[in-house]
């Protein structure tokens, strides 16, 4: 379930921040995302990070170390962490403040170019040796063939378009949260279930990442298996009274499922 953000940042948080950083000038809450309580640009006398938190005893606290963990190893790809603190019953990640607007996964979209280029460098990182979870695993409830989904690559696993930033023609990948090991072809199949909800049928997602080397060598019966076990997924996640959001994300799983098995024809 998405976590609840906090519309101010608690002055507790706060004064460990400028204890690193130095006074806070000024707070901009960020709307946007699902997994922290905390999403903030903080402007100080020094500079501005980008801040996010989740309290010490969140059942998702596991994944700020995750992000920190895999970090060093994306660079170029994702904004450098710049401190991980603490404080008070608080866990917070501090990053550089990057400018950009969320990706646009629309047919026409040129970002769509860029995204698959990011794909691309993103497919050349190799798989650090940090606490993962693998995607069989996280698979496993919704697939008799989870073995299928097995590799050693480093997936993001979690395309949703306020993730890619854009910014005069650079591509960066925020919120590594569910960071995990796998196939290579798995997020180029995860990105194909975000550009169907972005108005792509199933087969024009499909092309666009058509040319990815990872796409390529991807066995027919394992990205069958995975698009059935994602339809179940969205399925569960939407539930009998899905949010807007949800509806949309069991609509394209769907589609790209009824696609891969040929029912769609």
């Amino acid at each position: 379930m998405p976590t609840d953000r906090l519309t101010e940042v608690p002055a507790d948080v706060l004064a460990a921040i400028a204890d690193t950083t130095g006074p806070v000038v000024k707070t901009e809450h960020v709307g946007s995302g699902f997994n922290s309580e905390i999403a903030a640009r903080i402007h100080t006398e020094s500079g501005t990070v980008f801040v996010k938190g989740l309290r010490a005893d969140h059942p998702r606290v596991w994944t700020q170390q995750r992000e920190a963990d895999i970090n060093p190893y994306v660079q170029g790809i994702a904004p450098r962490l710049l401190w991980h603190l603490r404080p008070a019953g608080w866990d917070l990640l501090g990053f550089e403040a990057v400018d950009g607007r969320p990706a646009d996964y629309a047919p026409e979209s040129p970002d769509v170019g860029a995204v698959a280029t990011l794909l691309r460098r993103l497919g050349q990182v190799p798989c650090p040796d940090v606490p993962l979870k693998s995607m069989p695993d996280r698979m496993a409830a919704y697939s008799d063939t989870p073995e299928l989904f097995s590799g050693n690559r480093l997936l993001h696993t979690d395309w949703h378009n306020t993730n890619v930033l854009i910014h005069e023609g650079s591509v960066l990948l925020v919120d590594w949260a569910w960071a995990s090991r796998g196939a290579g072809w798995i997020d180029p199949a995860l990105w194909v279930l975000w550009l169907i909800a972005g108005g792509h049928t199933a087969g024009q997602a499909e092309l666009r990442v058509a040319s990815l080397p990872a796409w390529s060598d991807a066995p027919r019966e394992a990205v069958d298996a995975f698009a059935e076990a994602s339809a179940r997924l969205w399925r569960e996640i939407a539930g009998a009274d899905p949010d807007p959001w949800t509806e949309r994300m069991e609509a394209a799983a769907g589609a790209w499922a009824r696609h891969r098995d040929g029912s769609a024809r």
